[in-house]
């Protein structure tokens, strides 16, 4: 049961120096620091310290006399008071803590990425996702600067079970690729190729936005760049979206 005492006082915030002495004190009543060091078992100048700290925090009184200082520990509903003015204050604070806690994704970290191992690694981050995986990508484009793509990266999308929702250009490419969604655990609706013929790919995953643009023909595979972009608002603003031209390919194909 002491162990028990001990921890509950603990919880207001004392050390466990400071909740032996206060503990000894509900025992002992007034007396001068070397008794208290006696029965809660530590040294004298430790317990004389920490009796002074324990004051400071209005915790324990003092009683001054011609022979020595005694000290006097407060009732214990004090403790309960202070314990329920805490848990007040708390709860008072719990709107401006959680800002606090949304503010890590209000700013957000981007990272850039150059040339085609730096959007490898993009593409490999998206693998890292917890959920679902939305994008909007040309399903030519990217097999024309990764030929191994399907063997690579959508075997090891598909080995981890993560599942993707994808809107492409309904061209040959993309029509063999949906053809394909079942066994490779997608689903992709088409679009015009003509209206909507997409060279850059981006990828949408729990805060991130991942966005990689594919060599321009200028300078090589140093023209290809990718960018991780992750912030809650980013992401979810990017997700509204998409699920707004998803919809609309829904109607598109049924046309």
């Amino acid at each position: 049961m002491a162990k028990d005492l001990a921890s509950i006082v603990q919880a207001i915030g004392l050390t466990e120096k400071q909740t032996a002495l206060y503990l000894s004190g509900l025992q002992i009543g007034t007396a001068p620091a070397s008794d208290y060091a006696k029965t809660a078992g530590m040294n004298r100048i430790t317990a004389y310290n920490t009796l002074e700290e324990l004051v400071s925090l209005g915790y324990f009184t003092t009683v001054k006399n011609v022979r020595a200082k005694s000290y006097a520990p407060v009732a214990p509903e004090y403790l309960a008071l202070e314990a329920r003015k805490n848990a007040e204050a708390l709860d008072h604070a719990l709107p401006e803590l959680k800002s606090l806690q949304r503010a890590k994704y209000r700013k957000p970290h981007v990272r850039f990425f150059e040339g085609w191992e730096g959007v490898r690694h993009v593409y490999e981050d998206t693998l890292t996702t917890k959920g679902e995986l939305l994008n909007f990508a040309n399903s030519s484009v990217v097999r024309k600067f990764w030929p191994l793509y399907d063997e690579e990266y959508v075997a090891e999308r598909v080995k981890r079970g993560i599942h993707l929702r994808g809107i492409s250009p309904d061209d040959a490419t993309g029509r063999k690729v949906h053809g394909e969604d079942r066994e490779r655990v997608r689903e992709i609706r088409l679009v015009s190729a003509k209206d909507f013929d997409f060279k850059n790919e981006i990828n949408i995953y729990d805060h991130k936005v991942a966005i990689c643009s594919f060599d321009s023909g200028l300078r090589g595979d140093s023209d290809m760049f990718g960018v991780i972009i992750e912030s809650k608002e980013v992401a979810e603003t990017q997700r509204q979206i998409f699920e707004m031209a998803w919809r609309y390919a829904k109607h598109e194909g049924k046309r």
